[in-house]
């Protein structure tokens, strides 16, 4: 009797072995179609490996230089004496600010503003040196134009900067006029000595701050629709039913066949997306670069996961699935968390965050790279993505019903 359960077992087992020694096959056949596809359309070589190179490029040289520098300025010096021109040689001294004109009334400053030639000017009034000597609180003004969001903040900031040193320094002037011992006169003008450490971003570096963020939200967008498209494919050159009967009339199989060479594209992009960013750019990464291409792969099965899930709900309508992976992709960089709080958002848009891949992509870089914490802290957003690449389980049975009866729609 023991014999006899052996040899099924044996059997069994040898069974299951041919068995996915045929899926495997099935695998291999329709990659290697999947790719004779590639190679008869450009589309395909744009979108998953030039477009996806020129945006790492791109917005990493846009921004390499940090911060923006020497922004154009103007300053209206209505007074014209040797203290303004001290104020505007202090303020042209800032590394962000560029001093282009230097006009005498307000309405050419204004022009200039209204041209795009300047994106600040400060205003030094008629009367500024005497009131200052004269200790009557002369008051400076300067406009930003707030159209250019960036610049314009950056530029108050210099500009609010150098206001407050220039008065300092008239009143250490004036305390040296009334015979203070120098030892005094910074305990007078600066009593608290305030010393600032950016934390994560020490160098305020811009291109560390959105590079990060908007490199892989355009990633996910490009391959949501790839992946979107390539499934469609089938069904608009009325394809279907051969991939169907090629993959054993599974539909699990043949899914998987389609996107297979996609996730080894994307997988070396990702891989080199981070070399280039955490060796070569030096941006921060305290939890090691295995760990930042491990969250990165992780992105690509969720994102591939979550379209194939979207086109398996409106099998047949290509262009509809294509679509919402646009607005998809677009409404995630809004809500993903890095430009606006999820925190502040109302309750139902914190919902809503927690249903975009980059989203809980940007939770695991802010708490690994830059805070250097363990993975158990985010472990729920690494569910969330492994849940998202799990979602085209729910709708295989869709997906057989369209193989055998949905047709293209245009």
């Amino acid at each position: 009797m023991m014999i006899k359960l052996n040899n099924n077992q044996h059997k069994e087992s040898h069974g299951f072995v041919e068995h996915l020694q045929l899926v495997r096959h099935r695998l291999i056949y329709i990659s290697r179609r999947e790719m004779k596809i590639f190679s008869k359309r450009p589309l395909f070589l744009f979108s998953m490996i030039i477009a996806p190179l020129i945006c790492i490029f791109f917005f990493t040289t846009l921004m390499m230089k940090g911060l923006p520098t020497k922004l154009p300025a103007a300053i209206v010096d209505a007074d014209n004496t040797h203290v303004t021109r001290i104020f505007c040689r202090l303020l042209d001294a800032f590394e962000g600010t560029d001093v282009k004109y230097v006009f005498h009334n307000f309405s050419e400053a204004r022009q200039a503003m209204q041209e795009g030639k300047i994106y600040a000017f400060y205003y030094l009034p008629k009367g500024m040196t005497r009131d200052c000597e004269s200790q009557r609180q002369p008051t400076i003004s300067f406009y930003t134009n707030d159209a250019y969001y960036v610049p314009a903040n950056l530029l108050m900031r210099d500009m609010k900067t150098a206001g407050v040193l220039g008065g300092l320094a008239l009143t250490r002037s004036s305390l040296w006029g009334h015979g203070t011992p120098d030892s005094e006169v910074m305990g007078i003008l600066q009593p608290i000595v305030i010393e600032t450490h950016p934390m994560k971003n020490a160098f305020l570096d811009y291109s560390v701050y959105l590079s990060n963020m908007l490199v892989p939200g355009l990633l996910i967008l490009l391959i949501m629709l790839t992946t979107t498209y390539v499934i469609g494919l089938e069904w608009k050159q009325d394809r279907q039913m051969e991939l169907y009967i090629i993959s054993g009339r599974s539909p699990a199989v043949a899914l998987l066949g389609k996107i297979l060479p996609q996730t080894a594209i994307y997988t070396i992009i990702i891989i080199f997306m981070n070399v280039w960013f955490y060796r070569y750019l030096g941006f921060p990464c305290n939890c090691g670069l295995p760990t930042m291409i491990g969250l990165g792969i992780l992105t690509v099965l969720a994102s591939q996961g979550f379209a194939v899930f979207l086109f398996g709900l409106m099998a047949g309508e290509m262009r509809l699935s294509m679509c919402i992976c646009s607005l998809w992709g677009i409404l995630s960089f809004s809500l993903a968390g890095f430009t606006f709080p999820v925190t502040a958002m109302s309750t139902y848009l914190r919902i809503l965050a927690d249903w975009f891949p980059l989203r809980h992509y940007y939770v695991i870089y802010v708490n690994a790279a830059l805070d250097g914490w363990s993975l158990y802290y985010v472990w729920p957003s690494i569910v969330a993505l492994c849940c998202f690449a799990l979602l085209p389980i729910l709708v295989l049975p869709r997906y057989r019903k369209a193989f055998l009866e949905f047709k293209y729609m245009a």
